[in-house]
């Protein structure tokens, strides 16, 4: 039964350490394609997209670790909240993936032509949401509750900024008819960005029903 045991926790150390560098993956995916965007770099857009594939296939893997940890250990309470916090934490680390790989199919729609204007805010509002996915990371490595509370909280200031964005970016497609198609691939960007601050909270919450085991809408 120990040695049973031993095996289960080694598992689950495997598990979270993977979910870690699913983290990685998703997080390095993403700072490249705002560095595209802000160099307007068609052929490191196409890259990101080719790279996600690797995100995919180690979802892929934690899912199946997961479902087999179940089958095989039939895991109650705490233990098995571990893992569905670990299937439902590597859902948003792979939807972030396919954030950037949104974002970088708008960097090619955009492609090198002139800009509207300078590309300022929205890297600024990614930074943001970057520093939250990499605090999120640490509140789950360290079962942080605190932490992934002020992570949640920083959200507001991403909705805050996504809002002015887009409504300064529908005002400049009022005025300027010609960059119709840019606008619009901006504004789908900055969509993206609040997406991605978003499955930070949501990832948030996940670490707070993992320590506490009750759910938290901190998105509300």
């Amino acid at each position: 039964m120990m040695v049973v045991r031993g095996n289960f926790q080694t598992e689950l150390e495997q598990l979270k350490n993977m979910l870690l560098e699913l983290g990685k993956k998703a997080e390095t995916a993403m700072n490249r394609a705002i560095e595209a965007l802000k160099t307007q770099n068609v052929d490191d857009a196409i890259h990101i997209i080719e790279d996600d594939a690797e995100i995919n296939v180690l979802e892929d893997e934690i899912n199946d670790l997961a479902i087999l940890m179940i089958a095989k250990q039939q895991p109650v309470a705490t233990d098995l909240r571990r893992i569905i916090v670990a299937l439902r934490i590597s859902t948003d680390l792979e939807r972030v993936g396919d954030l950037a790989v949104n974002i970088a199919k708008s960097v090619i729609r955009i492609g090198d032509g002139k800009l509207i204007k300078p590309i300022e805010e929205i890297p600024r509002m990614a930074a943001i949401a970057q520093k939250m996915n990499a605090d999120v990371l640490e509140a789950f490595y360290k079962e942080d509750v605190d932490l992934a509370k002020k992570v949640a909280e920083i959200d507001d200031q991403v909705d805050d900024m996504y809002g002015r964005l887009v409504q300064e970016l529908l005002e400049l497609m009022t005025q300027n008819p010609d960059f119709i198609r840019q606008i619009t691939q901006l504004a789908f960007i900055c969509r993206y960005i609040e997406r991605y601050a978003d499955h930070a909270t949501n990832i948030s919450e996940s670490v707070i029903y993992l320590v506490k085991g009750k759910h938290y809408d901190l998105n509300a």
